[in-house]
């Protein structure tokens, strides 16, 4: 079973989006989810500036989700940010200090830090 992104959280600050992101991020699902995510920040527009991933929930992710990532951050408005929230001890904090993709974009342990920063 595919999972997908919420709907932007309603707890989220004005001009950001919350978005938690599935179990499992691979190839069977990252486009599609590239796509829904996408979809959210157009309908944001030059109005999002905060996109935060909350990836606490994924116990697997391999290179599609860190290319996910990547390519979420180079499709946003110019002045728009994109946060990752990824427990320390998982997975997806693993293969983001691995991959050196935590140099580019910021990661936050919880989701309070990602949203107080």
């Amino acid at each position: 079973m595919i999972h997908f992104p919420n709907a932007p959280e309603p707890g989220s600050p004005p001009g950001s989006a919350l978005l938690s992101l599935p179990p499992e991020i691979d190839d069977t699902n990252a486009a599609e989810l590239f796509t829904r995510i996408s979809r959210v920040t157009r309908l944001r527009g030059p109005r999002l500036r905060v996109l935060i991933l909350d990836l606490t929930a994924t116990h697997f992710m391999d290179s599609q989700g860190v290319r996910l990532v990547s390519d979420l951050r180079h499709q946003l408005h110019p002045r728009a940010r994109v946060r990752v929230v990824a427990p320390p001890d998982g997975m997806a904090s693993r293969v983001l200090q691995l991959t050196g993709l935590r140099r580019d974009v910021p990661v936050y342990d919880n989701l309070a830090e990602a949203l107080a920063a």
